[in-house]
C-alpha cells in the first residue's frame, strides 16, 4: 500500500512537471514529439542550444539546474546536434559529492565522450578516487565510466583498484568489476595476461549474476587457446546442468526459462571445447538430451536455446539419440508459420547435413517449400542448403534452380556469389560436356561481367586441355560443340565482354579445326564482334589475335588465303589506332600474312595452346655476350647481395679521378640490419593468437599432451567432486558409490543398450518422418521435383571431386580419402539418459558433480579470520541446511591443481559406420571445398568420360 501511495505522489508530480524537472524541459521534449518536419525539429533543437549556452555561463548556477542542463545536453545529442561546448560541465559533475549529481555526470560523460577525447585526463583522478569509495553505488558508477571511457595508455591508472575489487562483498561491484578486466583484455590483452587466473576463480563465485559476467571473458580466452581450458569442460557441463534443473534463483528467469542467456554463453563454450574431441563430447550427451526435452517450444527464448544446441551438435561428435532428437526440433522450425524459424531450421539443416547427409531426405517437402517461399531471405538461405547437398544425381536441377534465381534478382553482389556457386557445381559434378557449355553459357550471358576473371581461363584451359587424357575423339567433341554454341550465341546484342573474350579465342583456336567451318565465315563472325564492340579495346584485342590464328593456320595448311574486305578495313583502322596493343596486334597480322607457310607454322603452331613455356630465369642464352663485353673492358656485375654485404666497393665509373673521395660523399650500401631480438619466455597466461570463427565445423581431434597439462600447473585447475552442490539443497555424492552403480532398466519393460556414443538408445526404435505436408493433397510438381533433388541418394553417386593440378593435366588414379564419420564403439553398459538425480558413470569426471568444488573454493577464500559463511543459505530451499568450513585456499588450490592432471587423456578409438557409398563420396566432395577459381579444367575427364 506504501508503495502505491509513493507511485501516485511521483505521477501527480509528473502531470504537473515533477520527477525533478522544470516546465521548460518538459515543453522541450513536447515540442520536440510534436513536430511534423526535420527543419521543424532542427529549429527547435538550435533555439535550445542558444538557450543552454547563454544559461551554462551564467555565475553561480544552482546545482538542480546544472542536472537539468546536463540533461538537456544529453537530449541534443541524442538528436544529432554538436553539445560539445557543455562537455567541460558534465566532467565537473562526476566531481560533485552528492551521489545523484555524480551519477548523472558519469552516464552524461560516457554518453558524450570517448576513449581518445582531451577531457579524459581529467576524470581519470576522480574515477581512481571513486573505485576506493565506501559507497558501492559510486563504486558501480566508476566501474561504468571505466568499462567505456579508460583507453590503453590509461589502464595501469586503474587496473590494481579494479581487482581488488573482484573481492567486493557486493555482487554487484564484482560482477562489474569482471567486465572491466573483459574490457582491458579486448584492448590489451598484454596488460591482464597475468591477471588470466581470476577468470577461473571468478567462475566459482557464489552469485550466479558474476558467474554469468565471468562466462564473456573466457569464451574469448577459449576462443584463442582451446588446448589450455580443456580441464573446465566438467565445469561448464555441471554448471550447465544445475542450471536446467532450476537451482537458480527464481530471478534468472526468463519466459519461465531458466537463465536462458546464460545456458546460450555455455553452449557456445561447450562446443568450442568438445570440437573433434570424443572425450569431452560424451560428457555433454546427457545434459544436450535434457536440453531437447525440457525447452518450450512455444516460446522464442525456448527456439533460440533449441537453436543453439543444433548448432553445438554441429560442431562435438554426437551421438545418433542427439542427432535425432536435432532432427526433431529441425522438423518443428520447419513446419512452423514463422519465417525465422523456418530460417533458423534451414541454417541447422545445413549444419548437420555434413555429419548425417541422409537428414536432408527426412526433410523434401519443407525444402521445396522454403525454395518457393516469397521471402527472399529463406529462399538464399535453402539455396545455401541445396548447395551443400549437391551430388552428381540432382546437379542438373539444383543448378538450373540457382540460374533461373540469379536472372529474376538484381543484386549485384548475391548474384556473383550465386554464379560462382553454379560455375564450381558445374566443374565437380558436370554431367557430359553438352550441359558444361550450355550452363557455362548461361552463366556468362545472365552474370555479364560479375564472373571472376579466372573463371574464363579455366573454361578455356579445359577446352583446350580436354579431359587430360588420349582420347581425342572426346576432346573434339567436346570442342566442336563449343564451337558451335558459339556461333549461335554470338549474334545476340549486348553480350558480356567476358564472354565475348572467350568466344573470340575459342572461335581463334578450334573455329575451322575439324573442316566444318571456312575461314571466311568464321572470320567474318569475328570482324562483326570487332565492329559491334568497337569502344571496348579489349574485345577488339581478343578478335584480332582470333583472326590471325584462323589466317596463319590457313596459311600454314598449304590453302589460298582470302581477306575479307571487312577485316582488310579493320586492320587498316587499328594500324592507326591510338591503342599501341590494338596496333601492335595489326602489324603483326599484316607481317604474318606476308609470310611463307613454313615461317607461320613455327611461329604459331596448331593446337600449341597447352604447351608449357620454358622460361630461363638464368639468362644463360645472354652468357656468351657478357663474356665477350667483359673481354673488352667492361665491369662485372655485382650482385644486391654482394653490394649490401660490402665485399666490393661502389665507384663511380664516370669519374676519372678514383681516389679524391670527400668526407660529405654519398653512400649507397644499405643499412645494417638490426639484430633479432632474443624471444621471451611464454607466458603461462595468455597467447594471443588468430580467434578463430565460433561456429566452424572441423571434426579432426584435438590431441591434449602431457606438456599442457605441466604447463597449466601453475594455473587453478577445478575438480569438483565432494564439494556441496551449488544453488540448491545442500548434497554430496561420492564417485565410487557412483561408478558402482548398475544400469537401470527402461521404464517400458524393455532392455536398452548403448549407441557406442554414450547415449541409451532402444534396439527398436526407427527413424520418423519429420515433415508432414499441411494440406491433404501433396502438389505432384513438387513431388517431382523432390524425386529429382533427393531421388538419388540410395543409388550410387559419380561425383568423385577431381583434383586441382594448376594448368597440368591430373593424375588419372587419384584415390579419395574416407569419410570422416561418428565414432563408435562396442556396446556398454551405461545409465539412463532420463535419470538426472544421481550421475553416474564409469569414470570420476563422469560421476562428479562438477558445482560441488565451486562451494568449497568460494567458502575458503572467505576466511579473513574466523569461520566461513554459509553462501548457499541465501538459495537453499533447507533453512537447516548445515554450514561446511573448509581449509586454507592455498592448500586447496594446491591440491586442485595436482588432481586436475591427465583427465583428458583417454584413447579414442573411432570406427566409421556402414554408410552408403554414394552418400559418403558426395559428402566427401562437399568436405573438401575445392575453390573453383583454382579447379583444373582437366578435371572433367571422369565426369565427362
Amino acid at each position: 500500500m506504501e508503495q502505491l501511495k509513493t507511485i501516485g505522489r511521483e505521477l501527480a508530480m509528473g502531470s504537473q512537471g515533477g520527477f525533478g524537472q522544470s516546465k521548460e524541459f518538459l515543453d522541450l521534449v513536447k515540442s520536440i514529439g510534436e513536430s511534423r518536419s526535420k527543419a521543424e525539429e532542427d529549429r527547435i533543437v538550435l533555439s535550445e542550444i542558444d538557450i543552454l549556452k547563454r544559461k551554462l555561463l551564467e555565475p553561480d548556477v544552482p546545482k538542480r539546474k546544472m542536472k537539468e542542463y546536463i540533461i538537456r545536453l544529453v537530449y541534443i545529442e541524442m538528436l544529432g546536434h554538436d553539445a560539445s561546448f557543455g562537455y567541460i560541465h558534465a566532467v565537473k559533475m562526476t566531481h560533485d559529492d552528492n551521489l545523484l549529481l555524480k551519477r548523472t555526470g558519469y552516464l552524461a560523460v560516457t554518453l558524450f565522450l570517448d576513449e581518445d577525447h582531451d577531457l579524459i585526463i581529467l576524470i581519470v583522478n576522480t574515477i581512481q578516487k571513486d573505485l576506493r569509495s565506501d559507497n558501492y553505488l559510486v563504486v558501480c558508477a566508476a566501474l561504468n565510466a571505466v568499462c567505456r571511457l579508460i583507453n590503453e595508455e590509461t589502464i595501469p591508472a586503474v587496473l590494481p583498484q579494479v581487482v581488488d575489487l573482484l573481492n567486493h562483498g557486493k555482487e554487484a561491484v564484482r560482477k562489474k568489476a569482471i567486465m572491466a578486466l573483459h574490457r582491458f583484455h579486448r584492448k590489451s590483452p598484454s596488460s591482464v595476461s597475468h591477471l588470466v587466473s581470476n577468470f577461473r576463480r571468478k567462475l566459482c563465485d557464489s552469485d550466479p549474476g558474476v558467474m554469468g559476467a565471468t562466462l564473456c571473458p573466457l569464451f574469448d580466452l577459449i576462443s584463442e587457446d582451446v588446448a589450455s581450458y580443456k580441464d573446465l569442460v566438467s565445469s561448464f557441463v555441471g554448471i550447465l546442468k544445475q542450471v536446467t534443473e532450476r537451482k537458480l534463483p527464481k530471478s534468472y528467469d526468463y519466459h519461465q526459462m531458466p537463465a536462458p542467456f546464460i545456458q546460450i554463453k555455455l553452449l557456445k563454450i561447450m562446443a568450442l571445447l568438445s570440437s573433434g574431441d570424443k572425450s569431452a563430447s560424451e560428457m555433454m550427451y546427457m545434459v544436450l538430451g535434457d536440453l531437447f526435452r525440457k525447452c518450450d517450444s512455444s516460446t522464442n527464448i525456448g527456439n533460440a536455446i533449441l537453436y543453439e544446441c543444433i548448432r553445438c551438435i554441429s560442431c562435438i561428435i554426437p551421438s545418433p539419440k542427439l542427432l535425432e532428437d536435432a532432427a526433431e526440433a529441425i522438423s518443428k522450425f520447419l513446419k512452423s508459420d514463422s519465417h525465422n524459424l523456418k530460417y533458423m531450421g534451414i541454417d541447422g539443416l545445413g549444419r548437420l547435413i555434413k555429419i548425417s547427409p541422409d537428414i536432408a531426405e527426412q526433410h523434401q517437402l519443407a525444402v521445396i517449400d522454403c525454395l518457393e517461399d516469397p521471402d527472399d531471405t529463406l529462399k538464399r538461405k535453402t539455396f545455401e542448403l541445396l548447395y551443400k547437398m549437391t551430388k552428381s544425381s540432382n546437379v542438373e536441377v539444383i543448378v538450373d534452380r540457382m540460374i533461373d534465381y540469379m536472372i529474376s534478382i538484381n543484386d549485384n553482389h548475391y548474384k556473383t556469389e550465386i554464379a560462382s556457386r553454379c560455375v564450381e557445381l558445374a566443374e565437380q559434378f558436370a554431367p557430359s560436356n553438352q550441359w558444361f557449355i550450355q550452363i557455362m553459357n548461361k552463366v556468362f550471358e545472365h552474370a555479364g561481367d560479375l564472373v571472376n576473371i579466372k573463371v574464363a581461363h579455366n573454361l578455356m584451359r579445359l577446352i583446350a586441355e580436354g579431359f587430360g587424357e588420349d582420347d581425342d575423339d572426346a576432346d573434339n567433341k567436346l570442342r566442336l560443340s563449343a564451337v558451335e554454341s558459339y556461333l549461335q550465341i554470338i549474334s545476340e546484342p549486348k553480350l558480356p565482354s567476358l564472354f565475348l573474350q572467350v568466344i573470340s579465342w575459342v572461335l581463334g583456336e578450334y573455329g575451322t579445326a575439324d573442316g566444318k567451318y571456312s575461314a571466311s565465315y568464321i572470320s567474318g563472325k569475328l570482324c562483326d564482334v570487332a565492329d559491334a564492340y568497337s569502344s571496348d579495346e579489349t574485345v577488339k584485342g581478343y578478335a584480332v589475335s582470333a583472326l590471325m590464328k584462323i589466317y596463319a593456320f590457313e596459311i600454314a595448311s598449304g590453302r589460298k588465303v582470302d581477306v575479307l574486305p571487312e577485316c582488310q578495313s579493320l586492320i587498316e583502322e587499328l594500324l592507326a589506332s591510338h591503342s599501341t596493343d590494338l596496333q601492335q596486334r595489326a602489324y603483326e597480322l599484316q607481317a604474318l600474312l606476308a609470310l611463307d607457310a613454313r615461317a607461320v607454322e613455327s611461329i604459331l603452331p596448331l593446337d600449341a595452346s597447352c604447351e608449357d613455356i620454358e622460361v630461363d630465369k638464368d639468362l644463360s642464352f645472354l652468357n656468351g655476350y657478357i663474356q665477350q663485353a667483359i673481354e673488352s673492358g667492361a665491369q662485372p656485375y655485382v650482385s644486391e647481395r654482394e653490394r649490401s654485404g660490402g665485399m666490393f666497393e661502389t665507384t663511380d665509373y664516370h669519374s676519372q679521378d678514383h681516389h679524391e673521395v670527400t668526407s660529405h660523399a654519398l653512400r649507397f650500401e644499405a643499412y645494417e640490419l638490426p639484430k633479432p631480438s632474443v624471444p621471451s619466455q611464454p607466458s603461462a597466461a595468455l597467447v594471443p593468437v588468430p580467434e578463430p570463427s565460433y561456429y566452424s565445423e572441423p571434426h579432426q581431434p584435438i590431441s591434449t599432451s602431457s606438456s599442457v597439462s605441466e604447463r597449466e600447473s601453475s594455473e587453478i585447475k577445478l575438480r569438483l567432486d565432494g564439494v556441496k552442490q551449488k544453488w540448491g539443497r545442500p548434497s554430496y555424492q561420492s564417485s565410487t558409490s557412483a561408478s558402482s552403480s548398475t544400469p537401470p532398466q527402461a521404464a517400458n519393460g524393455t532392455s536398452t543398450h548403448s549407441d557406442g556414443g554414450g547415449v541409451v538408445s532402444s534396439s527398436s526404435s526407427k527413424p520418423r518422418s519429420s515433415y508432414e505436408s499441411k494440406k491433404p493433397e501433396i502438389d505432384p510438381e513438387k513431388q517431382r521435383l523432390a524425386a529429382s533433388l533427393f531421388g538419388g541418394s540410395s543409388s550410387s553417386s559419380r561425383s568423385d571431386r577431381k583434383s586441382s593440378s594448376g594448368g597440368h593435366k591430373p593424375a588419372k588414379g587419384t584415390a579419395n580419402k574416407p569419410l570422416a564419420t561418428v565414432p563408435k564403439e562396442s556396446p556398454i553398459p551405461v545409465p539412463d539418459l532420463l535419470d538426472f538425480d544421481e550421475p553416474t558413470g564409469t569414470s570420476d569426471v563422469a560421476a562428479t558433480d562438477p558445482f560441488k568444488e565451486l562451494e568449497g573454493l568460494m567458502e575458503s577464500s572467505r576466511q579473513d579470520g574466523g569461520g566461513s559463511t554459509d553462501v548457499m543459505g541465501l538459495y537453499s530451499t533447507d533453512a537447516s541446511a548445515p554450514v561446511k568450513t573448509t581449509t586454507s585456499v592455498d592448500s586447496l588450490l594446491s591440491e586442485l591443481s595436482d588432481s586436475s592432471r591427465g583427465t583428458y587423456h583417454q584413447s579414442q578409438t573411432t570406427k566409421g559406420p556402414n554408410s552408403k557409398e554414394a552418400l559418403e563420396k558426395d559428402a566427401l566432395v562437399r568436405q573438401m571445398g575445392v575453390n573453383p577459381t583454382s579447379q583444373n579444367p582437366t578435371l572433367f575427364k571422369d565426369l565427362l568420360g
